[in-house]
């Protein structure tokens, strides 16, 4: 199945973590919406995310490997790798962006964003993906 997902974050205190070519990033405690996409396979892709033991490549993969945040969450929708930036511009009139995060094969300003609650990303109307 083709499709894009929302890794729901949590960063449990606040953070400084070196992202990739991004460089040094300040998280602050809460919640981050992480928008992205399997095209290929979308579920293998939830699960490489998921999993401890990986290859450090994207930028999620950096905050993910930092030990003060972790997946709590995870949300998809079938549909074209357009619609990744799609729901990325969605999340970004109701939450603050982390300028430059994830987006670096396309135009978004971010991919990942702090968000409030949970409900910016249930407005996007996908379905939820269950932890093990």
């Amino acid at each position: 199945m083709k499709g894009v997902y929302v890794l729901i974050i949590e960063v449990s205190r606040d953070i400084d973590v070196k992202i990739g070519s991004l460089g040094k990033v300040k998280f602050t405690k809460g919640l981050y919406a992480y928008v992205g996409s399997g095209q290929n396979s979308l579920f293998k892709r939830i699960e490489r995310h998921l999993s401890d033991e990986k290859k450090i490549f994207w930028h999620v993969d950096y905050l993910l490997d930092s030990g003060s945040a972790k997946v709590v969450r995870v949300f998809y929708k079938e549909g074209p790798k357009s619609l990744e930036c799609r729901t990325a511009a969605q999340l970004s009139e109701y939450s603050i962006d982390v300028p430059g995060f994830g987006c670096s094969d396309c135009k978004c300003g971010a991919h990942l964003f702090r968000i409030s609650s949970l409900e910016t990303v249930l407005r996007q109307g996908m379905k939820e993906y269950h932890l093990l």
